[in-house]
């Protein structure tokens, strides 16, 4: 197992913590909760050592078009990078939401 950590300029905040995927065999799960720094920080642990590079350019891309001041904890186990913006994209929807306003099917 690998642990990552990332920092980001950040200027927008979000409403509440959320939570998308599932850890198992190629998945992830992310946590993500209003940030306190400023900044979005990131710590990434995952199954498959030697992907650095790889993270931080798929978040530095995140963050550039979505800078949310969070504090956001991903569980890796071999996800791709088009699942990893999927579970991005997902968990900053629900922490975006205000109550309410949760989305249905039928939206």
């Amino acid at each position: 197992m690998e642990q990552l950590l990332y920092s980001f300029d950040a200027r927008n905040h979000v409403k509440r913590s959320a939570f998308a995927g599932v850890v198992g065999s190629g998945n992830l799960e992310i946590l993500m909760e209003p940030g306190k720094s400023g900044r979005a920080e990131v710590e990434i642990t995952t199954s498959l050592e030697g992907n650095g590079e790889i993270w931080k350019y798929i978040l530095e891309r995140f963050f550039e078009e979505h800078p949310v001041c969070v504090h956001v904890e991903i569980n890796d186990f071999g996800a791709t990078p088009g699942v990893v913006q999927l579970r991005l994209l997902q968990v900053l929807e629900i922490a975006e939401e205000r109550e309410g306003e949760a989305k249905t099917d039928e939206n």
